[in-house]
């Protein structure tokens, strides 16, 4: 059976070592920040019987305005089949209205309430605090960089290959 230590490669108090040229891969890295922030996020929304769709949802309706559920689910990641399914979970709880497009009866619109508002300003307190448990050993300039060249990083590989 493998330890954690032995899981995640990290110095346990059996003294195990990770290899120098694997501390220095960005890659790896990159890896184990990001498995810590989804837990950490998963783990906090859930404590705020919330989940990240939910939050991808709410910010994309505030930021943009109503939306079709296949726009929504361009903007936010989340795939056709499984957005339905989130929709319902927010407007269950009154965080978002359907209805009918008046251009086109086969589509809803979907439009966030002012319950669903409230709620977005809970998750980006909850999410805010979340992060600066995540990024705490960074100065706050630090925190700015760090997003600035991970954006960066991640724009170059969304661009198409020449």
């Amino acid at each position: 059976m493998t330890s954690r230590a032995e899981a995640t490669d990290m110095p346990d108090d059996g003294g195990i070592k990770t290899p120098e040229r694997l501390r220095r891969r960005a890659s790896r890295l990159l890896s184990f920040v990001a498995a810590q922030s989804d837990r950490l996020m998963t783990e906090g929304l859930a404590k705020a019987d919330a989940r990240r769709w939910h939050y991808a949802v709410l910010a994309s309706l505030q930021e943009y305005g109503p939306a079709s559920q296949a726009a929504l689910s361009r903007r936010t990641g989340i795939y056709r089949s499984d957005m339905v399914g989130v929709l319902n979970e927010l407007a269950e709880r009154g965080f978002v209205e359907r209805a009918s497009d008046p251009e086109d009866r086969r589509r809803n619109v979907v439009t966030i309430t002012a319950q669903g508002r409230r709620q977005l300003r809970q998750l980006d307190k909850l999410l805010d605090d979340l992060h600066d448990d995540l990024l705490a050993p960074l100065l706050p300039a630090e925190r700015d960089q760090f997003v600035e060249l991970l954006s960066r990083i991640l724009e170059h590989h969304r661009q198409p290959a020449p």
